[in-house]
């Protein structure tokens, strides 16, 4: 009983580690800190139950041999993908990691419900209800959040069956059918795996329409799920730490997609069902013929920031691609150096999962004061002498004021046609992620300038010392 007591204490020191580690994420300063805190609180967890961890029941110990294997092979297998994924691919690698959680939350179903089946039950079977939640959450969570992995890496392209909505809606009445039969007629192993089946299939469906604008929505929201799987777990295996970790995590991850939606004046359900963001999008002003684009030179931009009071660059996902943060960095530097103030705007769905613009400039060591957020920043760039776009597009598109018949309309967007002179930075003319023209490329203050981020960068900077 001893061992068990420690093993308990040792699951409320992780439990703790994982509340304060959460609360440290809150700020840059800290976040990796917090990060080795929940990490090391997980570490205590894993081993006091190798060492201490006991069937008690019956007597039994562990299977040292298959823990072990499985540790090495995961352990290795995670230092290589953390240390050779770029910051592009962040996104993808959540994403994976985040299907491979919902993948274990719904092994543990399927593995408790082999014991569970044999068991003799009266009145109300709380367990089972938490297997089958376990196993259909975990399941399309798995299964939605390896489609985002597909889409995100370009594997997949965003495709809506015909009536994908009315057969959603089917799969989850089926599902929710499958659950109550079983909890009022008792457990069925065939249908237990009709359930795995139809919620692996409702996953797929479930984020196959579901456009590219919406992706850092929909990859807050698996995460979620996969936190209240793992959390159906900590109750079957009454395990402190597990449960707590779940929690954490699932409710962190619905209340940041409740602040996405709103930073998009979207409701849940809008994105859900409304396929926004998807290669079907078009804006309604897309066809004008007399449109006209205002290119810029490198020595041309360079002059007028330099001779400029405020500059204000705006990130994307181009920055990320082109692996840029890091001269855009010495740009902002040598602007400071002349005397410009330089600031960051940074929309709160900005790139391909939440917060990833601030992680990208993060790693450049951009001062997190710097990165100023959408309500922070969009009154002060009336009176911004330049605003620099780079790689940006949707969360900068006017459309989202100027045009309703254009998908995006409504939603909050970074507010840079204010400024006195724009300048963004693009390969070329290529619409963004939820394939929408940009009405801002044509617009009289506007100029582009044509190329490589990085390439672009470093020749802006090299010109900006001469000045």
């Amino acid at each position: 009983m001893i061992s068990l007591n420690i093993l308990e204490i040792s699951y409320l020191i992780a439990s703790l580690t994982f509340i304060l580690g959460l609360k440290m994420l809150s700020h840059p300063d800290s976040a990796r800190k917090g990060n080795l805190l929940a990490a090391a609180g997980m570490g205590i967890a894993v081993l006091a139950t190798l060492v201490l961890y006991q069937d008690f029941d019956a007597g039994k110990g562990l299977n040292y041999g298959l823990i072990f294997l499985g540790l090495v092979i995961g352990t290795i297998i995670g230092t290589i993908m953390a240390k050779k994924v770029q910051m592009t691919a962040m996104p993808q690698m959540v994403s994976f990691f985040n299907g491979m959680g919902g993948a274990c939350a719904a092994l543990i179903a399927i593995i408790e419900f082999q014991h569970h089946q044999h068991a003799e039950i009266t009145g109300f079977d709380g367990e089972l209800l938490v297997m089958l939640l376990g196993l259909l959450i975990g399941s399309v969570s798995f299964s939605g959040s390896m489609i985002a992995y597909g889409k995100l890496e370009g594997k997949i392209k965003d495709k809506v069956l015909p009536m994908n909505q009315a057969v959603n809606m089917l799969l989850l009445l089926t599902v929710t059918g499958l659950i109550a039969y079983q909890m009022f007629a008792g457990s069925d192993p065939v249908l237990f795996y009709v359930l795995l089946g139809v919620a692996l299939i409702y996953g797929i469906l479930f984020v196959m329409p579901i456009g590219g604008a919406d992706m850092p929505v929909v990859i807050s929201l698996l995460n979620s799920f996969t936190g209240i799987a793992a959390a159906f777990g900590g109750f079957l295996y009454d395990n402190k730490a597990m449960l707590t970790g779940g929690i954490l995590v699932g409710s962190a991850g619905t209340i940041l997609t409740i602040l996405m939606c709103k930073a998009m004046n979207r409701s849940l359900t809008n994105v859900l069902l409304g396929a926004f963001g998807g290669s079907t999008a078009t804006s309604s002003k897309s066809g004008d013929s007399d449109q006209t684009v205002r290119e810029i030179s490198i020595s041309d931009t360079a002059v007028l920031l330099s001779y400029s009071q405020s500059v204000v660059i705006v990130p994307g996902y181009g920055l990320a691609v082109a692996q840029a943060q890091h001269i855009c960095h010495e740009l902002e530097k040598l602007l400071e150096e002349k005397g410009v103030e330089v600031n960051y705007a940074i929309h709160p769905v900005a790139g391909r999962m939440p917060g990833h613009m601030n992680v990208l400039l993060a790693e450049a060591d951009v001062p997190y004061e710097r990165m100023q957020e959408m309500e922070e920043i969009n009154p002060k760039l009336a009176n911004t002498d330049v605003v620099v776009v780079i790689g940006a597009n949707d969360v900068v598109n006017p459309a989202a004021k100027n045009d309703p018949a254009s998908p995006i309309y409504g939603m909050p967007i970074l507010e840079v046609d204010q400024a006195k002179n724009v300048i963004i930075m693009k390969r070329g003319m290529s619409s963004g992620y939820a394939g929408i023209e940009n009405e801002l490329f044509f617009y009289p203050k506007t100029r582009m300038l044509f190329g490589d981020a990085k390439d672009s960068l470093q020749k802006l900077a090299s010109e900006v010392k001469d000045v």
